[in-house]
């Protein structure tokens, strides 16, 4: 009998043992999770902000490029307006001079 008492003892022991081991891993198991977890919001979060600033810098871009293709605009306009300017004077001139 005192045998089987020790037995199971023992038995109880390694129950208990490996019901702290299962607990323990779970809880390890859990750490580790949130650890990933915290991970991949750094990440998204990082990559977000990424994404954000790429937004930012391509309207700064498009705002340039929309500014540049005005200047070329009017300086080409104002090119144009001058040389109707200039025609119209020489055509002025012109009617003025007699001809000879």
């Amino acid at each position: 009998m005192r045998d089987q008492e020790i037995q199971s003892s023992k038995e109880a022991e390694r129950v208990e043992k490996s019901k702290a081991e299962e607990v323990e891993l779970l809880a390890k198991d859990q750490m580790r999770k949130k650890a990933y977890l915290a991970r991949e919001q750094e990440i998204e979060k990082g990559q977000k902000a990424k994404a954000a600033k790429r937004g930012e810098n391509h309207a700064n871009e498009e705002i340039k490029e929309l500014a540049r293709e005005k200047a070329i605009k009017e300086a080409y306009i104002a090119g144009e307006k001058a040389i109707a300017q200039d025609q119209e004077a020489l055509k002025l001139k012109a009617k003025k001079q007699p001809p000879q």
